[in-house]
């Protein structure tokens, strides 16, 4: 079995893995300047968040949109497409001489970014066996790591050359090289012909309500906690007026940690089963939410910071499991497309709580509260994966 394993995931680092890191670092280098290039534009603070916003809007745009083009084209053409108009998207936002035109490229980028994630999802359900699925996806969720550690040090690393503007091209050169990737290898359109568009996704949301309402929240909760982690560490290092490069490498050191459990997470759901990562990822992290605001210094947001990454990274690729895992096999495409809009439209409210809570209750209790959100979805997964999900063969 270790054999076939290293195949079928070998046979997945060019079509999907490395186009996927490629895409990933693209974006996420990207994703730094763009309230910068907006400031340059013309635009206040409170405009240039909300360009800024505009990406996290074209992926919500595109994300039920997403599932009928790629049932229309596969998979392959999707990525293919998505990497291409997103280096158009880039090149807009490179070249914009106003914020209407940079505004439609941060929308394009967002909207390439929605289908090419679907696609690679659906891509991965369609084709791997569920003995490999948990490793493949949590190998695509490193990539998506990676893109996030590397993005933003490939974009300083550029500026720190004194050239801006390189950032845009080596991004677009990113895509491009993605998209040539995708290019080479085999078509998967005929393998798709079964599973062209038989129903909305509408109908198959209704259809699939009982899934979405349980562990289609249970992710959510999951992806809100994340990203609470994400944006809630620098706000409470601020809060305790940690200096701001001590705070950057204290956070950068738990993410590299997070990176390098990417792998463990699949193994551990492959051999033991989706609950035995799932549970005790949404437990920790619970814990560290409610621990967060009772440190006092920057030593405790290290501690707590590598806590919250050894808990992240064992649900590495987790959300993208369980999605797979709960696709029905005639609409897979139409079940991730709507499971990813939960998940994507949950993921954008954390940052108006957490700004909810500060001006209201007080930071802490905003974190208190995701605490809470992390043990209940820890719950649902506990009751729910057994119910939907079928164990590991043995």
């Amino acid at each position: 079995m270790a054999k076939t394993t290293r195949k079928l995931l070998g046979e997945l680092v060019v079509p999907v893995f490395i186009p996927s890191a490629l895409f990933s670092i693209a974006e996420n280098s990207l994703i730094p300047l763009i309230p910068a290039s907006a400031e340059r534009l013309g635009a206040d603070l409170a405009t240039a968040s909300i360009v800024a916003g505009i990406l996290m809007f074209g992926v919500l745009f595109a994300d039920l949109p997403a599932a009928k083009f790629i049932a229309l084209v596969g998979e392959r053409r999707g990525m293919l497409f998505a990497s291409m108009a997103a280096a158009a998207g880039i090149v807009l936002v490179g070249v914009a001489n106003n914020l209407l035109v940079m505004s439609v490229g941060v929308f394009l980028v967002g909207a390439c970014a929605a289908v090419f994630g679907l696609a690679r999802h659906t891509y991965i359900a369609e084709h791997v066996p569920f003995e490999v699925r948990a490793r493949a996806l949590s190998l695509l969720g490193g990539m998506f790591r990676a893109g996030g550690v590397f993005g933003p040090l490939l974009a300083a690393a550029l500026i720190a050359l004194g050239d801006v503007h390189a950032v845009y091209w080596v991004a677009v050169a990113l895509c491009v090289a993605a998209a040539v990737l995708v290019y080479t290898t085999k078509d998967d359109r005929a393998a798709n012909e079964a599973n062209q568009i038989r129903h909305s996704t509408w109908h198959i949301t209704k259809r699939e309500w009982k899934k979405l309402s349980t562990l289609g929240v249970a992710s959510s909760f999951l992806a809100i906690v994340r990203t609470a982690r994400i944006i809630g560490l620098p706000i409470w290092a601020l809060y305790l007026k940690v200096p701001p490069g001590t705070a950057t490498l204290f956070i950068g050191i738990a993410a590299g940690l997070d990176l390098l459990l990417f792998y463990t997470s699949g193994q551990v759901m492959d051999k033991w089963g989706r609950r035995a990562a799932a549970v005790p990822t949404m437990f920790l992290l619970g814990l560290t939410m409610f621990a967060l605001p009772l440190t006092t210094d920057a030593w405790g947001i290290l501690w707590i910071g590598l806590a919250m990454s050894i808990a992240n990274g064992l649900g590495s690729g987790l959300i993208m499991v369980l999605g797979a895992d709960l696709a029905p096999p005639d609409a897979r495409g139409e079940f991730l497309a709507a499971f990813r809009l939960m998940i994507d439209g949950s993921t954008s409210m954390t940052a108006p709580i957490l700004s909810l809570a500060a001006v209201t209750v007080g930071l802490g209790f905003g974190f208190v509260f995701f605490g809470f959100i992390s043990i209940a979805g820890a719950w649902l997964m506990w009751k729910h994966i057994p119910t939907f999900i079928e164990g590991p063969k043995q």
